[in-house]
């Protein structure tokens, strides 16, 4: 996203648009007035994305899909965002600054307009962190970040989930001090931290932060299961890119559905989801471990067709790595009935559905991930919703 002050400039003429919107009604007419600006916007050089940005999501607010607090607040985030980002020069202190500005002026304007909503402000400012970070060099950055956050907002706010105040500050810390973390040690990336930390809080906000400790018990297994003769993998040319870093594609194809999950048992209180997120994460474990361990155990054999394939190739397993996935998927499932979260009966179930993941992981890569039709976060993510549905059908079958 290149510095373009008459892109700065665009962004607080359309702050003062915030300012009066409460007196412009109905909204369709606000909407016309504000989408009649980005047309002119949109012919000053250097303001076509922001205009862009801007009129698509006047229009969402003035068609009723979108409320007004949702549209201020996400203009508010994006522009104090940029504002304070760029007001604090390069690099990764950069988004600090950038957490002040979204929030403060998110703050505001949610005060403004009469309706605070603090875990729709929280979770607004880390997808903008997010996409701010993924597409950081992208011309059109501005105009995805404020579509990104406006159908977020609108997805919260439509939830309604009320959350304890202190609940959600002790989530935000806990969540934001692992991201920070594992960036610090070299476990995760910019965009592995912001995407991890979204991740935990509303793990913790919706289900309970034993739910987050089962992900964080993932994830150090991982990265201990990365680490794993590195030096040898590194040698056969099948290690993990960035030194096992995680970036955003890793954390939302593996954690998802377990995120998913623990929305779904917040909203309906519903155990059956219980399975669908240990499930899930059994399946990320176990497939984790089985790739990362498994790769040592000699020449993998082709899931489909048990001919020997060269080491890292999709779709190939191998004994030890069939193993690893069971000692993986045990783990998992061990520390969910060490944190009671689940019963022993659904353990079982659990670790059953870790290892037909790990395999429907294999299946997927041999047949489609070869075939160049999706890559290899997509795998991840049908393995752990695999995982996952395999989990929710055997409880709701056998218990």
């Amino acid at each position: 996203m290149k510095h373009q002050p008459r892109l700065l400039l665009a962004s607080i003429i359309a702050i003062l648009g915030i300012l009066i919107s409460p007196f412009i009604q109905p909204a369709w007419l606000f909407s016309i007035f504000v989408i009649s600006f980005s047309a002119v916007l949109y012919l000053i050089r250097g303001t076509q994305y922001i205009s862009l940005a801007l009129g698509a999501t006047a229009l969402l607010y003035g068609i009723g899909l979108l409320p007004l607090v949702a549209f201020g607040a996400t203009v508010a985030i994006v522009t104090f965002g940029e504002l304070a980002y760029r007001a604090g020069g390069e690099g990764a202190r950069a988004y600090i600054h950038y957490t002040a500005g979204s929030s403060g002026g998110a703050l505001l304007v949610m005060a403004y307009l009469g309706n605070i909503q603090p875990l729709v402000l929280i979770i607004g400012v880390l997808v903008a962190l997010m996409l701010r970070c993924i597409l950081d060099e992208r011309e059109d950055a501005y105009m995805i970040i404020m579509l990104g956050v406006a159908m977020t907002l609108f997805l919260f706010l439509e939830l309604d989930f009320q959350v304890d105040i202190l609940l959600l500050f002790l989530a935000a810390t806990i969540a934001l001090l692992f991201g920070y973390s594992s960036y610090r040690v070299g476990a995760a990336d910019l965009s592995g931290l912001f995407s991890g930390a979204l991740i935990g809080i509303i793990l913790i906000v919706f289900a309970d932060v034993t739910w987050f400790l089962v992900m964080l018990a993932f994830f150090i297994i991982g990265s201990a299961s990365t680490r794993y003769q590195y030096a040898r993998k590194k040698t056969m040319g099948v290690e993990q890119e960035r030194g096992g870093a995680r970036g955003y594609k890793n954390a939302f194809s593996n954690c998802l559905v377990g995120t998913g999950a623990a929305v779904l048992i917040g909203i309906t209180g519903d155990p059956v989801w219980t399975a669908l997120f240990i499930g899930s994460v059994a399946t990320a474990t176990a497939d984790t471990v089985a790739s990362e361990i498994g790769v040592t155990g000699g020449r993998p054999y082709m899931i489909t067709t048990f001919k020997p394939v060269p080491e890292g190739t999709n779709g190939g397993v191998t004994l030890r790595g069939e193993v690893a996935a069971l000692v993986g998927s045990v783990l998992i499932c061990g520390i969910g009935v060490a944190l009671q979260i689940i019963p022993f009966e659904l353990f079982l179930i659990g670790v059953f559905a870790g290892v037909v993941g790990t395999n429907v992981d294999s299946l997927v890569g041999a047949t489609i991930e070869n075939r160049g039709l999706i890559g290899n976060a997509g795998t991840n993510l049908l393995a752990t919703l695999g995982g996952g549905v395999c989990a929710v059908v055997l409880v709701l079958v056998l218990l």
